[in-house]
């Protein structure tokens, strides 16, 4: 199978000493969502910021577009940055797909830290509800109406309406105006996602979850099914925060994320 190549970016300042440290977005975003994590991490970790196919600077890169080939680009983008291990940060869609990646290769990564996380293999279902009313609108009304809907009534958006001022509404709707909504306009299905739900004894990892404290049930009850399903898990609660704290209280996730990350230095061995 031959992956395309998706958009990549690398920023070393740390030195090459320093623990490598993935950072993955969700849907309809791109790696411009993690502007205050690397302000916060690039001074003791190297970092990888991925945007997946019909996303940010591989918008152009075609389907199909579901986790499975989300998760291909991911893996495709750690090996042409000559990545072999990382500490993997991923919210919302980022979540499934290092999820994934943990199932399949799971000596590639170090650590996890899910925001909001998705379970493949876990029923969400007003996730499920908004993505398809989404691909509904797009389809009969065009995109720009679907991304206004999406800003406007999707549940995860709702903390970020309530306070506009403190949580950079303005240039989160930025974020959503650059996504070119291929994949609510493909017509080609992608493969069917490895149901993780039914292999979390199975992977290893060290992972940390949390949540806005006003978070979507559902993002709630998968991270509560992570908890009692991980064998090596930590999970929190982000006050002042919703569907995207690390965006909305970036302060609060740094102090729990670098302590984390900190009593992870040393690479594993398998």
């Amino acid at each position: 199978m031959t992956v395309p190549s998706v958009y990549y970016r690398v920023l070393d300042t740390a030195g090459e000493s320093a623990p490598w440290l993935t950072l993955v977005h969700g849907f309809s975003h791109h790696q411009g969502y993690f502007s205050a994590q690397v302000a916060n991490f690039q001074a003791d970790y190297r970092l990888l910021l991925v945007d997946f196919r019909g996303h940010g600077g591989s918008s152009a890169v075609p389907g199909p577009y579901g986790i499975e080939e989300y998760a291909d680009d991911v893996l495709a983008a750690l090996t042409a940055a000559g990545v072999d291990q990382t500490h993997y940060w991923g919210t919302h869609t980022g979540t499934a797909i290092g999820l994934v990646i943990a199932h399949r290769q799971p000596e590639r990564l170090l650590s996890l830290v899910l925001e909001s996380p998705v379970l493949p293999g876990f029923a969400m279902p007003e996730v499920t509800r908004l993505l398809n009313r989404a691909r509904t609108i797009a389809q009969a009304e065009g995109v720009e109406a679907a991304k206004r809907d999406w800003f406007d009534h999707a549940g995860w958006f709702d903390y970020i309406r309530a306070h506009p001022k403190r949580c950079r509404a303005r240039d989160h709707w930025e974020l959503v105006q650059a996504f070119e909504a291929a994949p609510w306009l493909s017509p080609q299905q992608p493969r069917p996602v490895t149901p993780i739900a039914d292999y979390l004894p199975t992977i290893p990892l060290p992972t940390l979850l949390y949540n806005g404290a006003a978070d979507l049930s559902d993002f709630k009850q998968a991270a509560a099914a992570l908890e009692t399903g991980l064998p090596h898990v930590q999970r929190r609660e982000i006050a002042e925060a919703g569907g995207f704290a690390g965006w909305e209280n970036p302060q609060a996730v740094k102090a729990i994320v670098s302590q984390f990350l900190k009593e992870r230095r040393e690479p594993r061995k398998f």
